[in-house]
């Protein structure tokens, strides 16, 4: 039975994609497959790391305002998508396989930061928490 016959296709953007969508969507891609044998934390975090290297790739030596040129290049844009998105089905896949609420962990995260980097005193900074 292929997991993703339930799963409407998606015109997905980020304004009407939740990341349970893309979860089940990642988890059902994954499951057809029978990947899950391979996808242990370690695997995963490390494919994680990959991707993200592979983004890193598209700046690399390039200045702040030479990497904002480049994503507005269609050709350019195009690969750096495909890598991004690589970066966050790997970390969904992470969370899928970890039994991590990724939204629950995004706001923890978030409210910790809030704390850790106040605004009056963060503001147009980019100091470690431990320098303000």
């Amino acid at each position: 039975m292929r997991w993703d016959n339930h799963l409407p296709r998606m015109s997905a953007t980020d304004a009407t994609t939740t990341l349970a969508e893309l979860k089940k969507r990642i988890l059902a891609f994954s499951h057809e497959r029978e990947w899950e044998q391979f996808h242990a934390p370690k695997n995963l975090s490390m494919a994680l790391a990959a991707e993200a290297g592979e983004l890193m790739e598209h700046f690399l030596w390039a200045t702040s305002e030479a990497s904002r040129t480049t994503v507005q290049d269609p050709a350019k844009r195009a690969k750096i998508e495909e890598e991004l998105a690589d970066v966050i089905i790997y970390a969904l896949e992470f969370a899928n396989m970890t039994g991590i609420d990724a939204a629950a962990a995004i706001e923890r995260k978030m409210a910790a930061n809030a704390k850790k980097y106040p605004v009056e005193k963060a503001r147009g900074r980019s100091d470690k928490y431990t320098e303000l």
